[in-house]
C-alpha cells in the first residue's frame, strides 16, 4: 500500500498543483468583475432616460454626470446634443461637461454658443474653451474685465449689459471660479452647495480629496458612502472619487444604484460604471 502510494505521489502532486492554479485564477478574475452586457445596457438606458426626461431638471443632472465619462465619443455627442436644449441650465451643463471632457471636437459648436442669448451659458463655453487652451474664450473674459467687446465677434450687446451690471455677475457666481471644480464636477449649482458652510460639504469635499489615497480601506469607505449614505451631495462626491479613481472592480456594488430612487445619484452612478466598464477594456500599460 505504501508503494502504491509512492509510486502515484507525482501525480497527486501534479494534480494538487493543477487544482491551485485554477483555484487562483477563479479567486483572480474574481477580484475585477468587469460590466457585464446587461449591465452596461441597463447603465445606458437608465442615462439615457435622463438625457430625454421631460423635465429639464432631469436633463440637467444626467448631461453633468457624463462629464465622469472622459474619452468616451458617446457622452461627447450627448453633450454636444444637449448645447441646443431648450433649457438655460441644461445648455450650461452642456458645455462645462465638454470642458471637463476636454472635447475637442465640440470646439466649433462651442464657439457657437458664445453667441448663446443666456450668459450663463456663454460662461460656460467660455470655461471649457480655456480649459481646451481655445482663443475664443479669450473675448469673454476681457468683456468681463474691461466691460467692453474686444472684437465684433465675442458678445452680444444684451450680454454685454448684463457683463457690465455688478449685480448680474454676482448672481452668475463668475467669482467662484468654475475651473476649480475637481474632477467630473456636477457644474455651477452643485459647486455653489459645497461652498456652504456645514458639515456635510466638508464631507462631500472630503471625498474628493480622498481620489487619489491608494489605500483599499479608503475605497472601501467610498463604496460604502456612494451606495448608503444619507446626504445625497456626499454620495455624488464619493462616485466621482471612485470614478476618478479608476477601479473597475467597484462596478458590482455601484450597480446597486441603477435602482436609486435619487435621479441625481442613478444618472451618476450609470455614467461611472460605464466609465469604469472602459476602463476595463483598455490595455493595460
Amino acid at each position: 500500500m505504501r508503494e502504491t502510494l509512492t509510486g502515484r505521489s507525482p501525480y497527486v502532486a501534479v494534480s494538487l498543483l493543477a487544482a491551485v492554479t485554477l483555484l487562483l485564477t477563479i479567486m483572480s478574475a474574481a477580484e475585477v468583475t468587469p460590466a457585464t452586457p446587461d449591465t452596461r445596457e441597463q447603465a445606458w438606458a437608465v442615462l439615457n432616460e435622463g438625457l430625454k426626461h421631460d423635465h429639464a431638471s432631469h436633463r440637467m443632472i444626467a448631461v453633468q454626470a457624463l462629464s465622469l465619462m472622459a474619452k468616451n465619443r458617446t457622452a461627447e455627442r450627448l453633450a454636444m446634443r444637449a448645447l441646443k436644449d431648450h433649457d438655460t441650465k441644461v445648455r450650461a451643463s452642456a458645455a462645462t461637461t465638454l470642458g471637463q471632457l476636454h472635447a475637442r471636437q465640440a470646439i466649433p459648436a462651442l464657439r457657437e454658443t458664445l453667441q448663446d442669448p443666456e450668459i450663463v451659458v456663454v460662461l460656460s463655453a467660455a470655461q471649457a474653451l480655456y480649459l481646451m487652451k481655445d482663443p475664443s474664450a479669450y473675448d469673454i473674459y476681457y468683456a468681463i474685465l474691461m466691460g467692453d467687446r474686444k472684437s465684433s465677434n465675442g458678445l452680444l450687446q444684451s450680454q454685454l449689459d448684463r457683463l457690465k451690471d455688478p449685480k448680474q455677475m454676482m448672481q452668475l457666481g463668475i467669482q467662484e471660479g468654475i475651473s476649480f471644480v475637481p474632477f467630473g464636477g456636477m457644474g455651477y449649482e452643485a459647486f455653489r452647495e459645497l461652498k456652504s458652510h456645514n458639515g456635510d460639504s466638508a464631507r462631500a469635499s472630503a471625498a474628493r480629496f480622498l481620489a487619489r489615497d491608494p489605500d483599499q480601506i479608503t475605497e472601501d469607505a467610498l463604496l460604502q458612502t456612494a451606495v448608503a449614505d444619507k446626504n445625497e451631495e456626499v454620495r455624488l462626491a464619493a462616485l466621482d472619487a471612485l470614478a476618478e479613481r479608476g477601479d473597475p472592480k467597484c462596478i458590482e456594488r455601484l450597480a446597486m444604484n441603477l435602482n436609486e430612487d435619487k435621479s441625481a445619484v442613478r444618472y451618476r452612478t450609470a455614467a461611472a460604471i460605464l466609465h469604469l466598464g472602459d476602463l476595463e477594456k483598455r490595455p493595460k500599460r
